[in-house]
């Protein structure tokens, strides 16, 4: 989720969304007990990979070179794998999301705990997105603007506030736009950049990093130099939101490991490939965290002398990133909505419906943070530290979910072991804890800054991340718990109107 990719929207899994199929048309439970598959094993692989791939965190790995495949396997085996098949057996077997998930498992508030963390990480989470954006569209315009904070706080504001309104009116002009993003984005411009690597190697040109043997796995330089692991946690994120899907397989417990060995591997090669392209030409000392991928684009087309494809590379990923922030919009926010208006968890004001049946409540308060926020890019010299930081935080609060989500899952199993099932992940017991003490350790390694943050303080990087993880993960979901009321149930309750 890059973040996921945190670019990929929840899914119905997360929203129970009113029954808008065609009269007649069988749901995929109903499929799955008649026995017509409604999906290939194939296809959902190819699904989950396009909500979860992204080119957006390919330069924060790229600094350490080769040893990035090391990087990115590590958190594949231990929280990737665990959160696919733990994520597939509770959404066989229970639909309405996490919520209902943690619910059952544990208790309601810590399902509503669970909800708020999959909305709160947004909050951070837009304005790493936009500033990549803006990186990336300054190659268009100046690529001198990439590391300007003024020029990228006024971006992440404008493009913020203008998907509020396209969100606000219920218009679904754009969603081909996000479908549409693993190959606009990703993949052509994933595939694009390996090829021009290789090309590049096969010349007789010297990579900028390292790839000799000595250099699979990163040089021990303390905690710092193992930080940059964090992130790829959020990279994986939103491998549980396709889970929805595995009743509608033809053999669930047969088929739905290949999915996910299939996405994995895609999704590997989709991360790692980039990665390692844009470290055989951009040196690690100037590479921006933001800009990487602009800047290796630019590079080996300079080198090649095709230097008029780097504008229509930076609109391919804009495009697709922008197509991923309108359906997010529509999505966390939603979520967070229908369980408030059910349990009472938010005040009534930010439980209205615009006209189009729109929370733009909720989205309007959220853009006032997002503002907020997108000031600091012009405060902070570093573009590059600022997006480190609230990425690290985005990590840390989603993190907390996955964790209620094990802890779920294991208790589930023990407490209700004869509930049906579409799929059971093997050996559960040893999955759970592998991911929770994963999840764990990723949220102790987040409070370590970044070889790549700067010369900053330390203290300064920690009560950041620190504040904004008890913020946003504590105090606010702890006050809406404690200042809930009955009257705060909607009449609507259940209902999501006309909801796009």
């Amino acid at each position: 989720m890059d973040p996921v990719d945190p670019e990929a929207p929840l899914s119905a899994m997360d929203v129970p969304l009113p029954d808008d199929r065609p009269q007649g048309a069988p749901t995929e439970a109903a499929a799955a007990r008649t026995g017509t598959p409604t999906l290939t094993w194939v296809t959902l692989a190819m699904m989950t990979t396009a909500s979860v791939a992204s080119l957006r965190a390919a330069p924060t790995m790229a600094v350490y070179g080769l040893a990035c495949v090391f990087l990115y396997l590590v958190p594949a085996i231990v929280f990737l794998l665990p959160t696919s098949l733990v994520s597939a057996e509770l959404a066989s077997g229970w639909s309405g999301g996490v919520y209902r998930w943690v619910s059952e498992g544990l208790s309601k508030p810590l399902g509503f705990l669970a909800v708020w963390c999959q909305f709160a990480m947004t909050i951070f989470y837009y304005p790493s997105l936009l500033a990549f954006v803006a990186s990336t569209l300054a190659y268009v315009i100046d690529p001198a603007l990439a590391s300007n904070g003024v020029y990228t706080a006024i971006v992440i504001v404008v493009l913020y506030w203008t998907g509020v309104w396209i969100s606000s009116q219920g218009t679904k002009a754009l969603s081909g736009l996000a479908s549409w993003g693993l190959i606009i984005g990703t993949l052509i411009p994933g595939s694009l950049l390996v090829i021009l690597g290789i090309v590049f190697l096969g010349q007789g040109n010297p990579s900028a990093a390292p790839m000799g043997a000595a250099n699979i796995f990163p040089v021990w330089t303390g905690l710092a130099s193992l930080v940059l692991i964090v992130n790829n946690f959020l990279s994986y994120s939103g491998m549980e939101m396709n889970a929805v899907h595995v009743s509608s397989l033809k053999d669930p417990p047969r088929e739905f490991p290949k999915t996910m060995f299939l996405a994995m591997g895609m999704v590997l090669l989709i991360f790692i490939l980039p990665a390692l392209a844009i470290s055989w030409v951009v040196p690690a000392d100037q590479l921006s965290l933001t800009a990487g991928v602009m800047q290796a684009f630019d590079a080996f087309f300079s080198y090649f002398h095709i230097g008029w494809l780097t504008p229509i590379a930076a609109v391919a990923l804009v495009a697709a990133s922008l197509g991923g922030m309108l359906t997010w919009l529509a999505g966390p926010s939603k979520g967070l909505l229908l369980i408030s208006r059910q349990e009472g968890y938010l005040p009534p004001f930010l439980q209205q419906l615009n006209s189009h049946g729109v929370q733009q409540n909720i989205l309007v308060t959220q853009g006032i943070v997002t503002t907020v926020i997108a000031l600091m890019y012009a405060l902070i010299p570093d573009v590059s530290s600022v997006y480190w930081i609230f990425s690290v935080i985005t990590t840390q609060v989603y993190l907390i979910m996955y964790l209620l989500m094990f802890l779920a899952a294991m208790r589930l199993r023990k407490t209700h072991p004869d509930h049906p099932r579409g799929y059971r992940a093997p050996a559960l017991s040893l999955i759970c804890v592998v991911g929770f003490l994963a999840s764990a350790a990723a949220m102790v390694i987040g409070f370590v800054p970044s070889s790549q943050f700067g010369g900053g303080s330390v203290w300064s990087y920690v009560a950041i991340v620190g504040g904004g993880l008890l913020l946003l993960g504590v105090v606010i979901p702890w006050l809406c718990l404690r200042m809930r009321k009955p009257s705060w149930r909607t009449a609507a309750a259940g209902s999501t109107g006309d909801v796009a």
